[in-house]
């Protein structure tokens, strides 16, 4: 069995590096003993996204059923023959991720199934089951059980994440238009969409960032350093976005060049380094 976890640990690490050289980056750096829990949700968070986001020619709301379905049955039976399935359970078996997570987590992407238009409302619920219990599975892992702790960093692990999740919804605002006729936020025309929107989203995004940054800070040196590098990432590709017209960003994606990944990374290493974390 401890053989099959690992080559099922290692199938979640794959998927991650495959779909995400950020957050891949900003793992390796993690302590050596968070990384394969860490892959074990982002394996879970990418399986479940790419049914809604891929799957074009299935039966997207049964597969998402079916998916429902097995997770439980594998956190239950602390067993799947699926690999992302059993590399999860182990890591909600073994920190004792909370059940309401998963299923706002998985709730979000249900809405992503048939939802085009969001208010606001709707907006925090969706934004809450996709990024901030992401962020509140990984702060489970990266505090090791201690309660307190968690209790007092959950706020700030939602900020971060939610943060991270507008930045997303900036960036793809073309694709998520073109390709599902989706856009997230509220009373936004994708055709008319203009640089006083474009700015208001950005204040409330500089303002998530502000709270999250102080929750990064007291996260222990074991994640520190890895969350750090996911926040120079995603602040950088902020900065990208709020100096362009929204004319530029309902026509292209805008990336950080992975020369530039590589640079951020190593900044943060330094930074870590020499204690200025």
């Amino acid at each position: 069995m401890k053989f099959y976890s690992s080559v099922c640990q290692d199938v979640s690490k794959i998927i991650t590096q495959r779909y995400s050289t950020s957050f891949s980056m900003g793992i390796r750096v993690f302590a050596k003993e968070l990384r394969a829990p860490i892959y074990g949700i982002y394996g879970f968070v990418r399986l479940a996204d790419e049914i809604v986001d891929t799957f074009h020619d299935q039966d997207k709301g049964a597969l998402l059923a079916q998916f429902r379905e097995d997770t439980f049955k594998a956190i239950s039976a602390k067993f799947s023959l699926n690999p992302v399935l059993h590399a999860f359970q182990e890591v909600v078996n073994e920190y004792r991720i909370e059940h309401n997570h998963i299923t706002a987590f998985l709730h979000s992407m249900e809405m992503d199934l048939d939802k085009t238009i969001f208010d606001q409302a709707e907006l925090d619920e969706y934004i809450y089951g996709s990024a901030e219990v992401v962020g509140l599975m990984c702060l489970k892992v990266f505090l090791d059980g201690d309660e307190n702790e968690f209790n007092k960093l959950k706020p700030m692990a939602q900020a971060l994440g939610s943060a991270f999740q507008k930045i997303n919804f900036l960036r793809d605002i073309k694709s998520d238009y073109d390709e599902r006729g989706r856009v997230y936020f509220p009373h936004i025309d994708y055709h008319s969409f203009n640089d006083i929107q474009k700015k208001e989203i950005e204040a409330d995004i500089a303002r998530e960032f502000k709270i999250g940054y102080e929750g990064l800070l007291l996260l222990p040196k074991t994640a520190r350093l890895g969350v750090h590098c996911a926040y120079k990432y995603y602040i950088n590709l902020f900065y990208k976005i709020q100096a362009l017209p929204a004319s530029i960003i309902t026509d292209r994606r805008i990336r950080v060049s992975d020369k530039r990944k590589i640079y951020l990374l190593t900044t943060s290493a330094f930074q870590h380094k020499f204690g200025l974390l």
